[in-house]
């Protein structure tokens, strides 16, 4: 068989140790160049998620990334635990609602040894029936173990809620019919149409050479078949509010108000991360103030935001006994009229500001933190933004900006709710 020709890449980007380049067939490889640590943070991302899966192989996806470690043509399950980890590594994965990711942190003369392991995952997984029916069990265990955790559960559930019959909305683990229902072929099948170079991007965050990383990789991902970059549909643009009460035997009532937002490219999404810090984001701020300093009516109760491709959401997560849900739904609610109304005083807004700014200069001490803004601003096909230029943008936010977003998004009446807990209907 004839040796294959060299790909031709294309560096596009290469600055302030930063690169860029794209292989053929659309194979994204990107690098942060950072001298002073001795590790390394890589990882390699595929464009496959619950969005990409239609309703009756929900969790195929998730399925199929616990599957890929079961064992490859070169490396048994047990191999693939330890190869990096005899060495003081670590591998893991994941599945959000619109990638799998798979990440490895080595010390940086490993690095070739983690992308060797990483490659195996990506183009050589066995994906064997005998596997299957072993795994299968651990994800219905996983499933259940969301089952009797209502502050997972209730997350689920307002989801579902939220996106309707949008894949938003379905569980990324599945449910056990669904899961029940996937045979080694339907992986075998998913993994073929989703793992191509199309679809991937890898990156890696440390004291890198990115020509060489980038020729190793063309050497490791050489056999990736070539295919169309993954696409998937935007919901409907309204939602009905309103209030599901779901019973269930728990100590604790769980409350999750909610409302779909605007995509991750949108460019108010830092001001929604900035009212979304101010209103529950912390020890100080309103929401925990009122709720838990000031009444006592909670332990947990927090602010939350989150970004997809086509839309977002915006909520309120608090857990509470049940004979103080209803009161604690008041001050909820008395809260997001307010701030709706009147948005966000000059203080809020500065100690949010710098609640932000810090958080983004202490992301620099960690590799891994730089690893997932490198990869997702491929995954997102969006510019990437230094910190820098990240600070400069939160500090260019106004109190103007954070006020239209909370009078569109937190009016407790336009939002969607979700109640769990005893005598919930």
């Amino acid at each position: 068989m004839p040796a294959l020709a060299p790909s031709k890449t294309r560096l596009q980007q290469a600055s302030n140790g930063l690169a860029r380049t794209e292989l053929e067939g659309g194979l994204i490889v990107a690098t942060e160049r950072v001298p002073w640590i001795r590790s390394v943070a890589v990882g390699a991302w595929v464009r496959q998620g619950p969005v990409h899966e239609p309703v009756q192989r929900m969790g195929a996806s998730h399925l199929l990334e616990h599957m890929v470690f079961k064992g490859t043509r070169r490396r048994s399950a047990r191999e693939i635990a330890l190869e990096l980890e005899r060495r003081g590594g670590d591998l893991d994965a994941y599945t959000t609602r619109e990638h799998t990711g798979y990440q490895a942190r080595v010390l940086r003369d490993d690095l070739d040894l983690a992308l060797d392991v990483i490659a195996d995952l990506l183009l050589e997984p066995a994906l064997r029936a005998e596997d299957l029916r072993l795994e299968r069990e651990v994800v219905l265990e996983e499933i259940a173990g969301v089952e009797d955790t209502p502050d997972d559960l209730v997350f689920e559930l307002h989801a579902a809620e939220l996106w309707g019959e949008h894949p938003y909305g379905y569980s990324i683990l599945g449910t056990p019919e669904t899961v029940g229902a996937l045979e080694a072929e339907d992986l075998r099948e998913l993994h073929g149409a989703g793992y191509h170079r199309g679809n991937l991007v890898v990156a890696a965050v440390g004291d890198i050479e990115h020509e060489r990383f980038v020729e190793r990789i063309d050497g490791l991902l050489r056999a990736a078949p070539h295919g169309e970059r993954s696409r998937d549909r935007a919901p409907a643009t309204t939602v009905e509010p309103g209030e599901r009460r779901v019973e269930r035997d728990t100590a604790q009532t769980h409350l999750l108000f909610g409302s779909r937002t605007f995509g991750h490219a949108d460019a108010r999404r830092v001001a929604m991360v900035m009212l979304s810090t101010a209103f529950g984001g912390g020890m100080g701020s309103r929401l925990f103030q009122r709720v838990r300093e000031e009444l006592g009516l909670a332990y947990a109760v927090y602010a939350y935001q989150s970004f997809h491709r086509h839309a977002g959401t915006c909520g309120i997560y608090v857990g509470t006994r049940p004979e103080l849900a209803e009161r604690v739904g008041e001050v909820v609610r008395e809260e997001l009229r307010t701030v709706a109304r009147d948005g966000l005083d000059a203080t809020e807004l500065e100690d949010a500001r710098g609640q932000m700014k810090g958080q983004l200069a202490l992301s620099l001490d960690s590799p891994s933190a730089r690893l997932a803004r490198l990869a997702g601003a491929e995954l997102y096909e969006e510019p990437y933004e230094t910190v820098d230029a990240l600070l400069g943008r939160v500090e260019a936010v106004t109190g103007a900006e954070v006020a239209a977003l909370a009078a569109e998004y937190m009016d407790p009446d336009r939002q969607v709710v979700v109640r769990l807990g005893p005598n919930a209907s």
